[in-house]
């Protein structure tokens, strides 16, 4: 059994889905049904644009998604369908992804949503009144206790279980200093402040969650072709108006990424295909279960072996 798993902000770079696009007309034809629906050349910032405007939440959320598109049209081409998949799942923002990519939603609605999502994420907290951090080298339940003795009245959340050992805090920028500092007092390896541009998954994020609420409320969610695996339960999800709930609820829950790893392996699967930029779902993926095989699907020439792989 596998799964097709797609990521979420921080895997964006300059470039990305362009051989895709210039390989497979189809790759092609979403960028510029993106463009279409946000009314702009977005395609041209991806391909020839600044890192800096990329990465600004409010493009890169539909970018990620665009090109995550682009390389499942790709192995559509080559004759891979989603439902070559057991389950979809993606982190954060990857979720609307997994989810165009199974037909719940359009690819137009997905990236209007992302838009928003993204424009509603960095207005709800004043840029640098929020942090984030990653730990590593403790469990979720040692870092969300530290979190718990951080915030100090403050809000300091474990926002990201990605693995066994890194796990992310967000919340007010005093609270998330003051948890690397107990972090590293008990025990981890590392602990340092990312580089993004608001708290996600916390409750600092409640005024994006319900923008979020009234934009999906008008759009129209189809049950996925396949089911599912959702962030914030860590288990699968088909009902269209379930998964609107989950997609609100996503905003200011944690995206327990290791747990839904976990959930996917003990429902058989074996194969993982990262679908779209980079690979730090692999390696996500290597340290939860090093029995699965975890393969990333980002240009033509991986298109061409995760083919070779689905169907030898």
């Amino acid at each position: 059994m596998r799964a097709f798993v797609f990521p979420g902000q921080g895997a964006q770079t300059i470039g990305m889905g362009k051989a895709l696009a210039d390989a497979y007309p189809a790759a092609k034809a979403i960028f510029d049904e993106v463009d279409d629906a946000l009314g702009e050349n977005l395609s041209g910032m991806i391909w020839e644009g600044d890192i800096a405007d990329l990465t600004l939440t409010a493009n890169a959320q539909p970018a990620l998604m665009a090109t995550s598109l682009a390389a499942m049209r790709a192995l559509e081409a080559e004759g891979v369908e989603i439902t070559a998949a057991q389950f979809v799942a993606g982190h954060s923002l990857g979720e609307y992804s997994a989810l165009a990519a199974a037909g719940a939603f359009s690819v137009a609605d997905t990236a209007r949503l992302l838009r928003l999502r993204g424009t509603a994420m960095q207005e709800a907290v004043p840029v640098g009144v929020g942090a984030m951090a990653a730990i590593l080298g403790l469990d979720f339940d040692a870092v969300a206790a530290i979190a718990a003795e951080a915030s100090q009245g403050e809000v300091c959340q474990a926002a990201n279980d990605n693995d066994p050992g890194q796990v992310v805090v967000s919340g007010h920028k005093a609270a998330v200093e003051r948890a690397t500092v107990l972090a590293k007092e008990k025990g981890a390896k590392r602990a340092l402040l990312l580089p993004v541009s608001a708290p996600f998954h916390c409750a600092l994020m409640a005024p994006a969650a319900e923008k979020m609420a009234q934009a999906l409320a008008d759009v129209t969610i189809n049950a996925p072709a396949v089911p599912l695996v959702a962030n914030v339960i860590a288990s699968s999800a088909t009902d269209p108006d379930s998964i609107r709930a989950l997609l609100v609820d996503q905003v200011t829950g944690s995206v327990r990424w290791r747990e839904s790893v976990g959930y996917m392996a003990a429902q058989g699967v074996t194969e993982i295909f990262e679908i779209g930029a980079g690979k730090a779902l692999c390696g996500m993926v290597k340290r939860v279960d090093r029995s699965l095989t975890a393969t990333a699907v980002g240009t033509p020439e991986n298109v061409t072996a995760a083919v070779a792989a689905m169907t030898a």
